[in-house]
């Protein structure tokens, strides 16, 4: 096993605060340190409203730009394409996380990857049906079946590794189509990519 992953607890009750440092202080992978020196933030909410979208803002802005893991105790309608669309690259039910599941997305962020809960990414199925193909600038010529492919499975919740098995490429290859779907839309992350591509119907 590599070195721990240094992960920061923000949030805006000291009991919210408190209760997920004590959680991720368990786990021998993770390290809990200081905003500053942390390459994945944990952010514990209530709801999410606009403070909230802008602390997930506002962290993914500091200079070390670390991966945001954002945990929720109620989501409204729309709100988990508020979130990835800000830049979260976890976001996590609050009355569903334990230490594991916490750590898994923890260490999924921490390798760029995404990670939704099935409960939540099929509520964000539903929210895509009702988004007319071909709007917010995508149409259907705009990805390749490769590209498509790969963004079905992100969004299915599988890592960098997983994909590459499934569709025979090399983890390299999953990475690059990635890559090259956020350059050109001008997205953030990955987990940008599979919210912009849900709205507009697109998988």
């Amino acid at each position: 096993m590599g070195a721990p992953v240094p992960v920061s607890v923000i949030a805006l009750d000291p009991v919210l605060e408190a209760g997920t440092r004590t959680t991720l202080q368990g786990r021998p992978e993770l390290t809990v340190c200081e905003p500053a020196d942390a390459r994945v933030a944990v952010l514990t909410v209530d709801r999410l409203g606009p403070a909230e979208l802008d602390m997930v803002r506002a962290t993914r802005t500091q200079p070390h730009r670390p991966a945001v893991v954002l945990v929720a105790g109620t989501l409204a309608s729309g709100d988990m394409v508020h979130a990835l669309a800000a830049g979260t690259r976890g976001l996590l039910l609050r009355r569903e996380v334990d230490a594991s599941r916490l750590a898994h997305a923890v260490l999924a962020a921490a390798r760029d990857d995404c990670t939704l809960p099935p409960g939540l990414l099929e509520q964000l199925l539903d929210q895509s049906d009702t988004v007319v193909r071909g709007s917010g600038g995508w149409s259907d010529g705009m990805l390749s079946d490769r590209e498509r492919s790969v963004l079905r499975l992100v969004a299915d919740g599988h890592e960098t590794a997983e994909i590459a098995q499934r569709l025979a490429y090399s983890p390299r290859t999953v990475t690059t189509v990635v890559h090259d779907i956020t350059q050109r839309f001008r997205l953030r992350n990955r987990a940008h990519a599979v919210a912009y591509a849900l709205r507009a119907g697109l998988l």
